[in-house]
């Protein structure tokens, strides 16, 4: 069971924007991420509770932040329920797309999982709500990725298959490169794998 600490970082100046200690692990009928967000501060700022089956649909998700909150899952499309901080009211929302994203590294994990290309194959286009903090507003957008190449490096505890990954915002064109691992993100733009306590897990 991979456990650790993400950061998170302007990807203009570098300026840190808080963390995320998290912990994953695979399973027969999926995966299942968990996570606490910190402020640069040290002070609490959320969580991500994500549960994937094992085609890669969200099958429940959870999102926490400044009192939002967030509930949804993989139902005529995705169906989400959105709450206000003082509880008083919650938006329901359906779109028809394949599954969430937003600023945790698990999304992208999910993803990939959801696509899995492998290298040499067209790029595929892919249909998100993106939920973003700090009041989790949704926003669907649309992503193409690329599976640019896949190393495999030598570990203690065997080898380790690398996946570098290319994803198109197409809205706006911007491109950014992922390097993912099993079930967890090496790197990516405004993110950084500060500590890893295990090994990631494959998934079958």
């Amino acid at each position: 069971m991979p456990r650790g600490r993400y950061s998170f970082y302007d990807t203009h100046d570098h300026t840190p924007l808080g963390a995320e200690h998290f912990h994953c692990a695979t399973g027969p009928s999926g995966w299942r991420y968990v996570s606490q967000l910190t402020a640069p501060s040290g002070d609490h700022a959320g969580s991500v509770d994500l549960t994937i089956d094992d085609l890669g649909r969200p099958i429940r998700l959870e999102l926490n932040a400044s009192s939002w909150q967030v509930r949804g899952a993989a139902i005529d499309g995705v169906t989400w329920v959105r709450t206000d901080p003082a509880g008083e009211q919650a938006q329901e929302g359906n779109v028809p797309a394949h599954a969430f994203t937003g600023a945790s590294p698990a999304f992208l994990i999910a993803t990939a999982r959801l696509l899995r290309l492998e290298p040499g194959t067209p790029a595929t286009r892919v249909r998100l709500v993106a939920f973003a903090p700090p009041v989790l507003a949704p926003r669907t957008l649309d992503q193409s990725w690329s599976l640019i190449d896949r190393t495999t490096h030598d570990t203690d505890s065997g080898p380790l298959p690398v996946d570098e990954y290319q994803v198109t915002e197409l809205d706006t064109g911007e491109q950014r490169q992922i390097h993912i691992a099993g079930d967890v993100v090496l790197s990516a733009p405004g993110i950084e794998l500060e500590e890893l306590e295990s090994p990631p897990s494959a998934f079958a």
